[in-house]
């Protein structure tokens, strides 16, 4: 079973932010879990959906409320400011309990922005399939690649007639209140402890992080080789403009490749080196790259003129300036690194050497580690981006 098929029929998560998406007034609330069930089915997902509602249930009315949990959706207070932050802390949270192959759906309009730059760098590390909705249109130049996305209104017409009533809440249907660490599954009792001081203070003293936590910025820009990208193929791509050759150099330069066309003869898993100032510094133009990263299992590596004031969208194992790339000594460079990793690196610098500086000055380190037997085909393309 390919992963494409392992991936359709695990399970499928659904966060959905109720102020975004409001259920229109009329609508029965429990055809919101069969419409969002069947809009997968059409699409050959046939895993178990779980759904998560967030918001303010102070002003959810209770029939909406009654109409969710009968049909196995969790409901979670949140003040609105929070929703977004809460949100996603539970999205990572899940990311780390549940690895690949599963689905994620998110029902919001704030995809965009910090959340969307975090959750790109997520997915290009561990790649789930993604699922949007929305009741107003995002960016076109969102960060985030999806495999489908639905307008809400539309959406809600999935499911045609709602199903029969239930016999008390289904084991699913709890309702969660994330500032008092609070839950149960009977909806007087969850009214009751909104309404309780006990639950005002509470909100009012601790109230929930309004602020994104970026998971990704904390993490290390020097990685060791995994065993499927140690002797993978490496292609790199040069912008001669941003990271120019120095006066005095002799400059030899090779072919134009665009990596969507070398991808096609060179499927994952690979290595990527960019050296580049733009595509380090800039989201919209790193997204281009960012989007193949997140689809596939490419590895990836960055070299700039300049550090970039902002991180990256693009997650990298390891990233150099342009000067102290053409000047470090190799052993000293990947001495950490898994020996036939040192080869396939030393055989990207010295062959970017090469182009840089006059072959007698490389030869040496050439014939020590590119002769090496676990040393992967390399490819060097000089591009004026």
């Amino acid at each position: 079973m390919s992963g494409n098929d392992d991936a359709k029929t695990a399970k499928i998560e659904v966060w959905w932010d109720m102020k975004d998406c409001p259920i229109p007034e009329g609508y029965d609330a429990r055809r919101v879990r069969p419409s969002i069930e069947r809009a997968f089915k059409k699409l050959g997902y046939t895993g178990c959906v779980s759904i998560t509602a967030y918001g303010d249930q102070n002003q959810t009315p209770c029939d909406v409320l009654r109409g969710l949990s009968s049909t196995g959706v969790a409901v979670v207070q949140t003040i609105s400011e929070s929703t977004r932050s809460v949100m996603y802390r539970d999205m990572v949270e899940w990311r780390g309990q549940n690895p690949p192959p599963a689905t994620m759906m998110i029902i919001f309009d704030q995809v965009e922005g910090d959340f969307s730059w975090d959750l790109a760098r997520l997915q290009q590390r561990n790649r789930y399939h993604l699922f949007l909705a929305y009741s107003i249109k995002s960016r076109d130049d969102l960060l985030l690649v999806y495999y489908a996305n639905w307008r809400w209104e539309q959406l809600l017409e999935e499911g045609g007639a709602p199903p029969p009533v239930a016999n008390g809440l289904s084991s699913a249907a709890m309702f969660y209140c994330k500032s008092c660490n609070f839950d149960c599954q009977s909806l007087k009792k969850f009214r009751k402890h909104l309404s309780s001081y006990k639950h005002g203070l509470e909100e009012a003293i601790k109230p929930p992080d309004t602020q994104l936590l970026y998971v990704t910025k904390t993490w290390a820009r020097n990685y060791p080789a995994t065993p499927e990208h140690a002797t993978a193929k490496i292609l790199v791509l040069w912008n001669v403009n941003d990271c120019p050759i120095p006066e005095g150099y002799d400059a030899r330069r090779g072919s134009n490749t665009d990596f969507r066309a070398w991808k096609v003869d060179n499927p994952a898993p690979a290595s990527i080196m960019i050296i580049s100032d733009e595509l380090a510094s800039s989201k919209y133009r790193s997204s281009l790259i960012c989007v193949d990263l997140q689809r596939s299992n490419y590895n990836c590596f960055l070299a700039y003129s300049a550090r970039p004031f902002e991180m990256p969208v693009l997650l990298t194992s390891s990233e150099w300036l342009w000067d102290s790339l053409l000047s470090v000594k190799v052993k000293g460079l990947f001495q950490h690194l898994p020996e036939c990793f040192v080869a396939n690196c030393a055989t990207v610098i010295a062959k970017a050497w090469m182009l840089s500086r006059s072959i007698s000055q490389v030869k040496n380190i050439y014939r020590k580690y590119a002769s090496s037997p676990s040393a992967s085909s390399v490819s060097i393309d000089c591009l004026t981006i």
